[in-house]
């Protein structure tokens, strides 16, 4: 795989997303995803998700050197298995510090274990596929650490997998497990964080909540192929009992219907008697171009095709339609908002770029649209209120306070999961 724009992943949603494609052969057999705290639980949600597994973490920590913290010198399990880095010495870890570090670490490591899983075991990968993921690699000390407390519990196939890593690490992985998989090894590798154009730090509650959340919905959806622009565009579609309206959901650039923020307010709806239906925008060779997410007209016109076929199932003709966009499929929903505008009877965009629907359409649009937008997100509330002026019928405009582009910030998507659920509570009827 060629890392998109200019070696960077979007942010730890796309780089997910771009791992479990190349996992897809771990679907259907129930794989135990075990993610390193805290930046490889965002991913292994997703992973979890896709691959219609199980979710838990691995707790391992890195040893610092003296003086350096962020220099690893080796790493602890949570068995206490110590690993130790052959520049340790180097360094300056002798075997006293590299002995009261390892205690150290085991203490966070039981503060931790207490803190995500206060009321279970953690999940035994023995006989399973285990699936070790983060969020990338560098020196590969925590990871090694990982497998090895892994390997100990005897799971029948022992994966690593990450979005990006040196090459050197992965070399000295590989004989620790029965399959690497890793979709970039960039030449002269430095820090995971460069190749991620957003990657925030991952905090404690972040990955109580990824943990707790249970993926109900993926397990009542009906997978569904919708012609669309000479293509088949694959889809997850749920209808409850008494459905009182249809959420079509527009992802984001880079992103697809496995958006676990999508997902996560498509859950929410549900809730609400909200039937959803949440579909790729692009296959998987349109979406390496940069240029195919924010080709406007195209993601319309594929979801226009989308929305012309839904409104023929008998299951869903008679229900009110909504959309629901996030980044660029904001920008899309309104465009068919404003093209159908006896069909689509409110619109949501989360984070969105109404701004690239553009002045005409935007004026044209007359669905009551709510534009939810983080607080924090200084570029996209602008280009929000841009918009929000070019639009001549019931709109709104929301801040959710504290919080970024992505709604990272604890408790912020459960804001925006209520007030598109209350917006589409009062417009579908």
């Amino acid at each position: 795989m060629t890392l998109p724009r200019q070696g960077y992943f979007d942010d730890r949603e796309h780089a997910a997303e771009q791992l479990a494609e190349a996992l897809l052969a771990y679907r259907g057999r129930h794989p135990l995803v075990l993610a390193i705290p805290r930046g490889g639980v965002p991913l292994g949600r997703l992973l979890a998700d896709r691959l219609d597994g199980d979710l838990d973490v691995v707790l391992v920590h890195k040893l610092g050197a003296p003086g350096q913290e962020e220099f690893a010198v080796g790493a602890v399990g949570e068995d206490g298995q110590v690993l130790v880095a052959e520049h340790a010495a180097r360094a300056g870890a002798d075997e006293a510090y590299l002995r009261d570090e390892a205690t150290h670490q085991l203490d966070v490591i039981a503060r931790r274990r207490e803190l995500y899983s206060p009321h279970r075991e953690a999940l035994d990968p023995a006989g399973r596929i285990a699936i070790v993921v983060d969020d990338g690699l560098a020196t590969g000390a925590t990871m090694r650490a990982a497998l090895a407390a892994v390997r100990a519990m005897g799971p029948q196939t022992l994966v690593c997998a990450v979005p990006v890593a040196s090459s050197r690490s992965l070399a000295e992985l590989r004989p620790l497990c029965d399959d690497v998989v890793c979709p970039a090894s960039p030449r002269d590798f430095t820090a995971v964080s460069r190749y991620y154009r957003d990657f925030p730090a991952v905090t404690d509650e972040e990955v109580m909540r990824l943990l707790t959340r249970q993926p109900a919905l993926a397990s009542a959806m009906q997978a569904v192929r919708i012609p669309a622009d000479g293509v088949r565009l694959e889809g997850d579609l749920h209808v409850p009992d008494d459905a009182k309206g249809l959420v079509v959901f527009a992802h984001g650039s880079g992103s697809s219907r496995f958006s676990p923020r999508n997902r996560q307010v498509a859950e929410a709806l549900a809730q609400h008697g909200m039937a959803t239906l949440l579909f790729d925008l692009l296959g998987a060779e349109e979406d390496i171009a940069l240029t195919s997410r924010f080709d406007i007209e195209r993601l319309a016109g594929r979801l226009e095709a989308v929305v012309t076929w839904a409104m023929r199932l008998p299951s869903l003709a008679r229900l009110p339609l909504g959309l629901f966009g996030a980044s660029t499929g904001a920008a899309a929903a309104l465009a068919v908002a404003s093209r159908l505008p006896r069909a689509v009877k409110a619109v949501v965009s989360r984070g969105g770029r109404p701004d690239l629907a553009g002045h005409t359409a935007l004026g044209d649009v007359v669905a009551p649209t709510l534009l939810i937008v983080g607080a924090a997100d200084s570029d996209v509330v602008a280009l929000n209120k841009s918009a929000l002026a070019s639009m001549t019928h019931t709109v709104e405009l929301v801040l959710v306070p504290g919080a970024t582009h992505l709604f990272d910030e604890p408790g912020a998507l459960e804001h925006v999961a209520a007030l598109a659920g209350a917006w589409f509570r009062q417009w579908l009827h």
